[in-house]
């Protein structure tokens, strides 16, 4: 019965962040962790919003943009730009992935009945991937569903450019076992 309400708090707390100065939030549920920027490693012939792949303890995770893939201008670095990291479920699988934002504001709890539906915005604009419009004091803030966010196709595009990287990396490893040691002990 207790883990019941844990899971239900679980699913009113939400990671709010700003993007060109709106404030949105994702269920906290889908966040790995948050991290301050780091340089991000460009993948030829990928979609504008894909900005390339970090370095994740050893593993390649690919970082998108979400003022692009929402059709804004691009981020401008700030020192207070990061890279929310979030696990995505798409076809029953997940895969891991950034997402950058212009900050990060606060873990936000919001009660179900505090959530209205999206706005119907006319046939022509697409707008499953937002969960809901939630309040803040008097600012609305836009619960988005992190697994509508991507489409299907970009999502599939997305865990090919993690995993093609991944795999480089354990090859390298496994043909200079002693590059990657030294590597690690500098």
């Amino acid at each position: 019965m207790a883990e019941k309400q844990d899971k239900a708090i679980a699913a009113n707390q939400y990671l709010t962040f700003t993007l060109a100065k709106e404030l949105y939030a994702i269920d906290i549920a889908n966040v790995w962790e948050i991290l301050d920027y780091t340089p991000v490693t460009k993948v030829p012939r990928t979609p504008e919003f894909l900005l390339g792949i970090i370095n994740l303890r050893g593993r390649a995770v690919p970082v998108a943009d979400l003022r692009l893939k929402f059709g804004l201008p691009k981020t401008e670095r700030t020192v207070n730009t990061c890279i929310i990291i979030t696990e995505v479920k798409f076809d029953g699988e997940s895969t891991i992935m950034g997402a950058l934002a212009d900050s990060v504001q606060e873990v936000f709890e919001i009660d179900k009945q505090n959530i209205e539906p999206p706005p119907k915005i006319g046939t022509q604009i697409n707008i499953e991937f937002i969960q809901g419009m939630g309040k803040q004091d008097e600012r609305f803030i836009i619960i988005l569903d992190v697994n509508k966010v991507f489409s299907t196709e970009e999502l599939n595009i997305v865990q090919d450019v993690g995993d093609a990287h991944t795999d480089q990396d354990q090859t390298q490893a496994q043909e200079n076992p002693q590059q990657t040691e030294t590597e690690t002990a500098a």
